[in-house]
């Protein structure tokens, strides 16, 4: 009978680590449906911003409310689960407080939890009311109904619940070594959960021990549900942020990339001394020309696909995006948002279909983006420069434009207009390269 409670916790320690195993085996193969990118180069600048922006938090802070209080909660997320390192080992050798040798360093360590879990406490009640009761604009956007405004709500609650069982857990634990009860030797620092203290002070030991037994309990299984959850919420940057950032584009903001068959096929039209009408190097082989641009999810790289799980729906992409604050439909928020929500439903026809897409009629192009969304974007980059953690909404914008025009013909009129011009007249306006310094003669 001894044994039942370690024999429980390695069951539930065991379902969510296979769980969450599942699930990202299930995110790494999503991810790797996208065409494949280099993004090996340069290790030593990529770690350098790595640490800078996903470990110092750099460009958080660039909005210093939200960005301190994010702080407050991801130091306090990291440090706290240390905290969960000792409950596994209790919880599977049956001991209580195993690193209470430390003595005054555990003191120290357990106090620095305790103000750690209130500050995320009050952190996450701030952005609660900043989500929920202010009027902030960037919370009210049409994409944030439904699911992604309770995804955000259902963090938060996970959040303050795991933070009041933590301390719930160390008040009664406290007030069991107050009254010298067997098992609960004198170790660790209280300096937020004696206040909480008094509450038991008339409770028997029996129900100190039920109450602080039902807290651990509920405060390690709460931490399993909450890390198998991160697959299906927004908070998946918790664990995507650091590649994400690593992996980011380094290159100069204001560079598009050329695609390697229009750059060859240049290069065969320069060439003098190439034959137009010479047949393929392997003969007999027909050759698929490869599509140019993506008009689905597939067609993006993987680095897309993973900024797309990445992103945390913050949405200071879209504040700092000059055409949505004009007005224009554009969201570079809803184009992450829809990119994932498209690889999300490729990835569950998979599933069905044992491994091979079965066409399902939509595409990411017109089911989940429109064309409106994607010709009202200015190109200026603010939402890559605005982003904490390196996403790249544009590209994903520009690689779709590619398709419509280079696939489609469907550029809208003003863009056929300015290429037309600029393959006649070797420049965008309407005029003649001999008359294009006439207005200049009109003023002399």
């Amino acid at each position: 009978m001894e044994f039942i409670p370690q024999i429980l916790f390695l069951i539930a320690l065991t379902a969510a680590v296979l769980f969450f195993v599942k699930n990202v085996k299930r995110l790494r193969r999503n991810i790797l449906l996208g065409k494949d990118v280099d993004r090996k180069d340069k290790k030593d600048i990529r770690f350098k911003k790595m640490m800078r922006v996903a470990l110092g938090q750099s460009k958080m802070v660039k909005r210093p409310i939200a960005g301190i209080l994010h702080i407050i909660v991801y130091v306090g997320f990291v440090i706290i689960n240390i905290e969960v390192l000792e409950i596994i080992i209790d919880g599977i050798a049956g001991t209580h407080r195993v690193f209470s040798f430390l003595g005054p360093v555990y003191s120290f360590l357990i106090g620095s939890f305790e103000i750690l879990a209130f500050l995320v406490l009050v952190s996450v009640i701030v952005f609660w009311i900043r989500r929920n009761m202010l009027n902030i604009k960037r919370f009210l956007s049409k994409e944030l109904k439904g699911w992604p405004k309770n995804d955000a709500n259902y963090i938060l609650y996970f959040e303050v619940v795991l933070m009041l069982l933590f301390l719930t857990m160390n008040a009664a634990d406290y007030q069991l070594q107050q009254n010298a009860y067997e098992g609960y030797v004198e170790a660790g620092a209280y300096p937020i959960s004696s206040f909480i203290v008094p509450l038991f002070e008339n409770m028997s030991n029996a129900s100190l021990v039920i109450l602080e037994r039902s807290a651990w309990w509920a405060h390690i299984l709460g931490i399993f549900i909450f890390l198998n959850y991160l697959y299906y919420s927004k908070h998946l940057h918790i664990l995507l942020a650091f590649p994400n950032v690593y992996f980011s584009n380094i290159e100069n903001q204001g560079k598009f990339k050329n695609l390697e068959s229009v750059t060859n096929e240049v290069k065969l039209m320069m060439d003098p001394n190439a034959d137009p009408f010479a047949e393929p190097e392997n003969e007999g082989e027909e050759e698929v020309p490869e599509k140019f641009g993506a008009s689905d999810a597939t067609d993006l790289n993987w680095f897309q696909l993973l900024s797309a799980y990445t992103c945390t729906e913050c949405g200071r992409c879209t504040s700092e995006c000059p055409a949505n604050q004009t007005g224009k439909k554009l969201s570079p928020r809803k184009i992450m948002m829809d990119t994932r929500d498209r690889l999300e439903e490729i990835g569950d026809n998979l599933n069905k279909n044992k491994g091979e897409f079965k066409d399902d009629g939509k595409q990411l192009l017109d089911d989940y983006i429109s064309r409106e969304e994607l010709w009202a974007c200015t190109t200026c980059n603010a939402c890559v420069e605005a982003c904490p953690i390196g996403i790249d909404p544009l590209s994903i914008i520009m690689d779709m434009r590619q398709y419509l025009v280079m696939e489609q013909s469907a550029a809208p009129a003003e863009l056929n207009n300015a290429m037309t011009n600029i393959e006649n007249n070797a420049a965008p306006w309407p005029y003649n390269q001999q008359d294009r310094l006439k207005w200049a003669e009109e003023g002399v």
